[in-house]
Order: C-alpha cells, then sequence, then structure tokens
C-alpha cells in the first residue's frame, strides 16, 4: 500500500519523468511532499503560467510530454493560457493541479475553480480524479493520449483527499483505448496517388509545419526534399526543419513571411501540405490558392484536412512512414528553371539601412546567428520580436521554438529554461520585446535559481511594437495604449538578479557584445535600443 499522491509521483517515475515545473499550494502538497523523496527534479517558477511555458519548450526539444504542475483555483486556471498556447501547437503537456477535496466540489470553497470546465476547449483530454485507485491507469492513459497521435495537453485534476487515500500501486504495462485509435500508416493507394502529381507537376512546392517536427520527421523530410528537388517553404512552426540557406528552402510564407516564400505559394502548381494546419496568418485566401493549385495534404488530424483548405488529394497519417514509403517511390528529379526563378527572388539583398543611435534588429540577429553555434536553439516571444526572428536568425541544426497558433506573449524566457535544462550542451537564446519580456521577467529568478546559462535578447522601443505598427498603418497612426512609460531599466534589472548584462545602441557596440554573450558561460541579457518606427517586415 502507499498513498496516492505517492503513486502520483511513481507514475511520473515510471514515464521517465526526471523534471516537473510548477509552483505549489495547499491543494496539491500531497503532491509535494512525496515529489520531495523522489529524484525527480522540481523547477520553482514565478507564475504557473511559465510552468506551462517552460514544460513546452523541454516538451519540443524531448519530444516526448512534460509535465507542469499547479495547485487549485488561481494556481489552475492561471496555468490555462499555458495549456492553450499548448494545445494550438499541438504541444504534448501533462498537466497536474491540485484540488478541493471532493465532498466540497460545488461548494465555492477557498480557492475552488472548475479546472476541468474552464481548460475543456485546450486539451486533448482531462480527468478529475474521484477514485483513488485509478491514478495509475490515469496517468498511463494522459501519458499516452498526450504523446500520441497529433498531440497535445492532458489535464489530470485531483482533489486533496483524493491524494491522501492509500492504494494498491499497479502500473499498466500498456493502455488500450478503444475509442482512441490514432491513424499512423498511410493508405496505399493515396500514397501512390501523390507520387502521380509530384510526376506531373511543373511547379511543385512542399509547405512544411510543425506537425514534421511533432513526427520526428526533420530528416525524412529533408531527405524526401532532396531527393524530388522540389523547392520547400514552412509555416511559422516548421522553421528550422531547413537550413536557412538550404538551396531548395525558401522561407517562411504568411503574412509575415518573405516575399521567395510567398511568391512560390502563389506561383506553384502543386503543393504539398505536410503537418501543417494552413491557418489565417500563412495563407490568407486558401479558397483561392485552391482554385488554382493541386492540393496535396498530409497530416495525423483528419480534422483539419479540408479544414481551412480544400485537399484534392488527402492523407491520413503519420507523416515519418509517409515521408519514408514516399521517398522510396519517387525518382530523383529536379526542377532547375523553377528552383532558379525562385532563387532570384531570394536572393535579392535585403534593405540595411540603420538609424544612428539605434540598433537595425534584423542586421543584428542576422549577426547573432552568424556567431553562435549551429545548433543554437532560438525562442522567439510574440510581436515584432518574433517576426525579426522569424526571417532573420539563420538557422542551421538548431530548433527554432515560438508560440505560433495563440501568439502568446511572455512565451519566451520560460520556454526557453525548459529547452536549455532538455538540451544542456545546446545553446540557447531567448528574443523578446521590451513588452513580452515585462509578462515574464520574474523568470529570472528561476534562471539564477536553477543556474540556467540562457541567453536573452531585448528588442527596447518602448512600445507594443506590433500594436503600434497596426495603429500606424490602419488606424491613421492614432497610438493607443501602447508607450511603455514606466518601464524599469532592464539592463540594472538583470543585473540585480547577477546576471551579466549589457545596452548596445549601434552596430559597432553589438558586435563586441554578442561575442561577451557568446563567451560567457552562465546567462547573459543584452538590450537592443530600437527605433520606435522600426518596422516588421
Amino acid at each position: 500500500m502507499m498513498l496516492a499522491a505517492e503513486a502520483m509521483v511513481k507514475c511520473l517515475e515510471k514515464e521517465g519523468i526526471s523534471v516537473v515545473y510548477g509552483y505549489p499550494g495547499a491543494a496539491i502538497c500531497p503532491f509535494y511532499d512525496e515529489l520531495s523523496k523522489s529524484s525527480v527534479h522540481h523547477v520553482l517558477v514565478r507564475h504557473e503560467a511559465n510552468a506551462g511555458h517552460a514544460a513546452n519548450g523541454y516538451a519540443r526539444m524531448t519530444n516526448k510530454p512534460a509535465v507542469c504542475v499547479a495547485t487549485s483555483g488561481p494556481g489552475a486556471l492561471n496555468l490555462i493560457t499555458a495549456i492553450a498556447t499548448a494545445y494550438m501547437d499541438s504541444i504534448p503537456l501533462v498537466c497536474i493541479t491540485g484540488q478541493v477535496s471532493t465532498e466540497e466540489l460545488g461548494g465555492d470553497v477557498f480557492q475552488e475553480a472548475d479546472v476541468t470546465g474552464s481548460a475543456e476547449p485546450f486539451v486533448k483530454y482531462s480527468y478529475i480524479v474521484k477514485n483513488a485507485d485509478m491514478i495509475p491507469r490515469i496517468f498511463k492513459e494522459a501519458f499516452y493520449i498526450a504523446g500520441s497521435g497529433r498531440k497535445g495537453p492532458v489535464l489530470i485534476d485531483v482533489p486533496i483527499d483524493i491524494q491522501k487515500k492509500d492504494i494498491v500501486f499497479d502500473y499498466p504495462d500498456n493502455i488500450n483505448i478503444r475509442s482512441y485509435k490514432p491513424t499512423v500508416k498511410g493508405n496505399v493507394m493515396q500514397i501512390k496517388k501523390i507520387a502521380e502529381a509530384l510526376s506531373e507537376a511543373k511547379r511543385p512546392l512542399i509547405c512544411a509545419g510543425g506537425g514534421v517536427f511533432l513526427s520526428d520527421a526533420a530528416e525524412e523530410l529533408l531527405r524526401f526534399t532532396e531527393k524530388t528537388g522540389i523547392p520547400a517553404v514552412s509555416t511559422m512552426m516548421g522553421l528550422s526543419l531547413y537550413p536557412t540557406n538550404h538551396p531548395l528552402y525558401f522561407g517562411m510564407l504568411g503574412m509575415h513571411g518573405v516575399k521567395s516564400a510567398n511568391e512560390a505559394v502563389s506561383m506553384c502548381d502543386t503543393m504539398v501540405l505536410i503537418g501543417a494546419r494552413v491557418g489565417d496568418r500563412s495563407v490568407r485566401a486558401p479558397q483561392f490558392l485552391a482554385e488554382t493549385t493541386r492540393i496535396i495534404h498530409i497530416d495525423i488530424d483528419p480534422a483539419e484536412i479540408g479544414k481551412n483548405i480544400p485537399a484534392d488529394i488527402p492523407l491520413v497519417g503519420d507523416c515519418k512512414n509517409i515521408l519514408g514509403e514516399l521517398t522510396a517511390i519517387m525518382p530523383e528529379g529536379s526542377y532547375p528553371e523553377w528552383v532558379g526563378k525562385l532563387s532570384e527572388i531570394k536572393n535579392i539583398t535585403p534593405v540595411t539601412d540603420e538609424t544612428e543611435g539605434y540598433i537595425n534588429p534584423k542586421m543584428f540577429l542576422k549577426k547573432l546567428s552568424g556567431i553562435l553555434p549551429e545548433n543554437t536553439v532560438c525562442v522567439a516571444d510574440v510581436g515584432q520580436n518574433q517576426i525579426w526572428a522569424c526571417n532573420n536568425f539563420e538557422m542551421k541544426k538548431g530548433r527554432f521554438l515560438t508560440s505560433g497558433g495563440m501568439g502568446t506573449m511572455g512565451y519566451s524566457i520560460p520556454a526557453a529554461i525548459g529547452a536549455k535544462m532538455a538540451r544542456p550542451d545546446n545553446e540557447v537564446i531567448a528574443i523578446c520585446g521590451d513588452g513580452s519580456f515585462q509578462m515574464c521577467m520574474s523568470e529570472l529568478a528561476t534562471i539564477v535559481q536553477e543556474n540556467i546559462a540562457v541567453k536573452i535578447i531585448l528588442m527596447k522601443n518602448n512600445r507594443l511594437g506590433m500594436v503600434r505598427e497596426l495603429q500606424t498603418n490602419m488606424y491613421e497612426d492614432h497610438q493607443m495604449a501602447v508607450h511603455l512609460k514606466g518601464s524599469p531599466d532592464f539592463v540594472q534589472l538583470a543585473a540585480s538578479y547577477g546576471i551579466p548584462s549589457e545596452r548596445v545602441s549601434s552596430m559597432a557596440e553589438a558586435e563586441t557584445a554578442v561575442e561577451r554573450l557568446k563567451n560567457c558561460k552562465g546567462p547573459y541579457f543584452i538590450e537592443c535600443n530600437v527605433y520606435k518606427y522600426e518596422t516588421t517586415l
């Protein structure tokens, strides 16, 4: 016999979990008491949402479910933004929350909130545990559901009295859920149809999304691309599937994408969508595109195929398996005229003007990516800083992480913490604006407490830059609620945590600052002074 709280910890150990991110409270204290006796390392974040974002970064680097924990009521509700962020980007999380005693449920007692009901639109599945004996099975199911099919967050809400019950611990070896059978293997006839369609195409194009990472199929995608000679673009979530300078890669498409990618989409006659959901920021007029282009859509979630764009050849399945089969039957090919046309657009030299006293953020990020190691993980926040990073931080053998679907400000620093803990040998850098930074700057304490060597680049323009740009362009420059007056001295703030920090206002200063950042073994902070009217593209 053992306490159910101890069983919860044993379940994590059985699943190979070595780290969890959380913030304790009374309703989850039995679990924390047992966690203190475990080898599982707990990271105390400074806000519950950041526990979810840190787990998000960890999961994306390991491609396995990661764990975050919060207490009942406000703690659990604070976690919902991170749950929704993970849900939109299909990131596998197991989220554990404490709850008031079962006999008090519905009584409006202290720190009670219906978290399973509140989170329902944003989870792949959720449990409220009312039978302690079910804990081993529930945890096994939660990890299986989170990490299979189209991945996503699963919530386990555990009342405090349930945590204190004695149970017989018997962890299942495997799980068979009758109503949950994700399709993994692609239909053979549909795969042949795709091969035939691509052999007929004159201007084919691959559009790769985050689903390729989720199926651990980046290598298969690169082999398929290079064998067939088909040019490729990516969604924001698909950034870093290809090295930025790969001769067949033409950048991120969409409203904030690059010209070569958007021109490729508009000119192609056949598009292969792989692990991409065709969001509104990627393809603004999907119906029009479908009228002029043959659409092949490969996705593990049948609900995504045809949802936003009609598919001429739909294929449900895991793209790792499908790409392997497609590569085997496709002949080697090349499209010199088609690729050459796109290369001419891609190779146009961008404007690199500097405003005296300010950093050009696009030039800075190109310089930064050129100096840092090839396996650098770049974690971008949301806003202008995100788009600057998407289009200017050159990826080689590293990863690009950001909040794509939900666009959650305050994501970068906690996600970078998780990414660095998952991949301690990789350089991990967080890119943020002064707006997004102030939503997560309390996590500087977590970085110091855990001695995590995350490097931070703050693009400071004293504005909510993306909204300011929108107001300038569409609302006659009526700037409302975008001025960040009252902000602290960020360099002194970082220094107060013991983090080496400096401010740069020219590219000459930036070059030496980046070298110091690179050579620092621990965390480092650089504030870049950016012109207030700097544009996104």
